[in-house]
């Protein structure tokens, strides 16, 4: 299954992919370089986001789009957590180019104020925290809006993942069977 590249001027976004440098959980990139990708209907309904987000006057960075079958191995053996990552041998929908990690930019360019960091692995990411700040409540309901309008579902316990309902029905994609040239060479293919 061909993904889409998610760039610029097609998808006025921001690309800011953490696991390609070392600001992100195993503290060292993951990936070789900047690329994101999305299955056509996920990049269909990324489209519709940015349209909602930008008629506020808002754009959206992405953090993270598909994500190669190996660098969530890659991630599991560093945080085998199931709360905030899936376990690649049920697979994730990243893995198959149907999720979505993002947030919201003001037209300064400043993230808005979300209470915790991309991928803070903690209950105060979780939707519908009321122990953060007034603010980062509205932000998170902002986004939480923006994005189910535009037909994404969310995943309850990280504020920055959306994905197609039903992703399950999309294949895993290894890098080389997705072409997306995301990994380093010589990365193992499973855990």
């Amino acid at each position: 299954m061909p993904l889409v590249a998610i760039t610029p001027p097609d998808f006025p976004v921001l690309i800011d992919l953490r696991y390609a440098t070392s600001d992100n959980i195993t503290g060292q990139p993951v990936y070789a370089r900047q690329a994101a990708f999305l299955n056509a209907e996920a990049a269909e309904l990324l489209a519709r986001a940015i349209a909602l987000a930008g008629a506020l006057g808002y754009r959206l960075r992405i953090f993270d789009a598909y994500r190669p079958t190996e660098a969530q191995w890659v991630l599991w053996n560093h945080t085998p957590d199931p709360n905030f990552l899936a376990d690649p041998r049920r697979g994730s929908p990243h893995s198959r180019g149907a999720a979505v990690d993002l947030t919201l930019v003001d037209a300064d360019g400043h993230d808005l104020d979300m209470g915790t960091a991309f991928d803070a692995f903690t209950p105060l990411s979780h939707h519908g925290r009321l122990d953060i700040s007034m603010t980062a409540q509205r932000n998170r309901a902002l986004l939480l809006g923006l994005m189910t309008a535009a037909g994404w579902d969310f995943y309850r316990n990280e504020w920055w993942h959306y994905q197609l309902f039903d992703p399950r029905r999309h294949a895993l994609l290894s890098d080389a069977e997705a072409g997306s040239a995301l990994m380093p060479p010589n990365t193992p293919n499973a855990g």
